[in-house]
């Protein structure tokens, strides 16, 4: 008995001692050191361009410099430059800094000659907060079915959206900004010339993102730095093809120098002077971060560049959530007020974004009353207006022009209960503490803002505020089912899987419906009020 405790105990000391056995990869720029875990390889804080300090805050990414000693990739790098903005961002390091260049890599290769299928998932945040390290976006369920899975961090807020007369004047190409999507191309370039370390196929890398995530892969397809970076693109929930146009360089840099004044400075040296938390307070990230014309990352229009047919000519999927956003973002202040909608509320709310044609696209909605608020025209005015044209103008401008498949979704599958008392659910998909002195307003039910990633990413146990029920994880299986596939072959179909056709509203049923029954819909309404938005706002 004692020899077979000494046994036991023996393989429990040799088994712990394997698990904190490092694994290595040698890149490029120097040895790697990770783990293992049940088979899967994981290496974070992966440092892909130069710290974006000092002279180099507010610049292009700059090559990451080549290191000798063996680098410790256990922990994640830290989390871009933030304020906490959303409540449903949980992050796998506490740390924060403008130092926050780095990517994580979760790849089951056996062996380097693999060349697996690489996908690198950029978060969600409006540009303003979000990272890498969040539990959702972790590539390990990815990685189980045969992906290499990767996350990136980009710059956010002032620190990667910011345009200056004075920093456009330092370029070769006189413009500025945009560097938080140069950090996205900088994370794609090092993958692409790494990723065979790793047992990837650097011919076989897709993008994907949501909301500002899926925002920076529409405008990484319209750039030209991004010709052959990656071969696939999916996007959920958003893209930069909205209701207005960009910023003009000029426009960005008028914000620029309103900034400068604004936080007190005369000189973009004294600006980088400034230490990351104090510019971060006083610039107050919050505020929208204003991607432009640059003449670098983006010559011209997006639309333009979309509508010419000379963005890049790879596979896209595509889709949103059915409650992007709920009518209370602009119909709660009426409810507060102890009153329900009138049909000239709606007109009101709806004018101030749709003028003279007001009228004609509440007809296209389907209003006919103020109760129609709580229903679906209330919904999909609401989802149009915060991000759902502009994620159908991208698929259906890549249909016409890109040559390429498009795969179009609507996901619906509603979250189940919380199980954590005291919290409640945000407008977008946030959870915040619950506030008893609240006015309580009409509840209207769907697939929230940003309710999709768990379920599409296999990462539903990262997320312990929801009651997950047997069905969760059935339509995780379907949703991550076809994102896989997709990622493997540019085809979302598969065994076991509802037939996905492609985009082509013209000839066939066009919208893939994600639920507990997921099917093939026809979206005829949908598409007939998007085109005449199209003719409204792009005349």
């Amino acid at each position: 008995m004692k020899r077979l405790f000494s046994f036991i105990i023996a393989i429990v000391i040799s088994t712990i001692a394997q698990a904190q056995t490092g694994v290595r990869v040698t890149t490029q720029n120097g040895v790697l050191e990770g783990t293992e875990t049940s088979g899967i390889k994981v290496f974070k804080g992966i440092p892909f361009a130069q710290p974006p300090v000092g002279e180099l805050r507010w610049k292009a990414p700059k090559p990451v410099e080549p290191w000798t000693d063996v680098r410790q990739c256990k922990e994640y790098g830290p989390n871009p430059m933030q304020e906490a903005l959303f409540g449903d961002m949980n992050f796998g390091t506490d740390k924060m800094s403008e130092d926050c260049l780095y990517l994580n890599i979760w790849t089951p290769a056996k062996d380097k000659d693999d060349r697996l299928p690489v996908v690198i998932y950029f978060n969600g945040g409006g540009l303003m907060a979000g990272s890498g390290s969040e539990p959702r976006y972790a590539g390990m369920s990815m990685a189980r079915k045969g992906v290499i899975g990767i996350t990136a961090n980009y710059r956010e807020g002032i620190f990667g959206f910011f345009a200056h007369p004075q920093l456009s004047a330092e370029t070769p190409y006189k413009g500025s900004g945009n560097y938080g999507f140069m950090d996205q191309q900088a994370a794609i370039r090092w993958v692409k010339d790494n990723i065979k370390a790793f047992g990837g196929d650097p011919a076989r890398i897709t993008i994907l993102g949501e909301s500002a995530g899926s925002m920076s892969v529409s405008a990484l397809m319209a750039s030209p730095l991004s010709e052959g970076l990656f071969s696939q693109a999916m996007g959920s929930s958003g893209s930069v093809l909205g209701y207005t146009p960009i910023a003009t360089l000029k426009e960005a840099e008028l914000k620029g120098k309103e900034m400068m004044k604004q936080l007190g400075c005369k000189s973009l040296k004294e600006m980088r002077l400034l230490p990351a938390d104090t510019l971060m307070k006083r610039a107050a990230v919050k505020s929208v971060p204003i991607y432009n014309i640059d003449n670098y990352f983006m010559p011209c229009q997006p639309s333009e560049i979309y509508e010419k047919g000379e963005q890049m000519k790879v596979p896209l999927l595509v889709g949103g959530n059915s409650l992007e956003m709920t009518p209370m973002a602009f119909f709660g202040g009426i409810y507060m007020n102890g009153r329900t909608p009138t049909m000239d509320d709606v007109r009101i709310a709806a004018s101030t974004l749709f003028g003279e044609y007001t009228d004609e696209m509440l007809n296209l909605y389907g209003f006919t009353s103020g109760d129609d608020v709580l229903r679906q025209p209330g919904i999909d005015f609401s989802n149009d207006r915060f991000i759902s044209y502009s994620t159908w103008r991208w698929a259906d401008a890549h249909r016409r022009t890109g040559g390429m498949p498009v795969y179009k979704y609507m996901y619906c599958k509603e979250r189940p209960r919380m199980v954590v008392e005291g919290k409640v659910a945000g407008l977008a998909g946030g959870v915040y503490d619950k506030d008893e002195n609240a006015p309580k307003l009409p509840e209207v039910r769907g697939a929230v803002h940003s309710a999709d990633i768990e379920y599409a990413m296999g990462n539903l146990p990262t997320n312990r505020i929801y009651d997950w029920q047997p069905e969760d994880y059935m339509v995780s299986d379907i949703f991550m089912g076809y994102y896989v596939n997709f990622i493997k072959t540019g085809n979302p179909n598969g065994l076991g899987l509802p037939e996905w056709k492609t985009y082509n509203p013209d000839v066939q049923p066009a919208l893939l419906v994600i639920d507990t029954d997921t099917r093939m819909t026809c979206n005829d309404k949908e598409e007939k009020r998007y085109h005449r938005m199209n003719e409204i706002f792009n005349k």
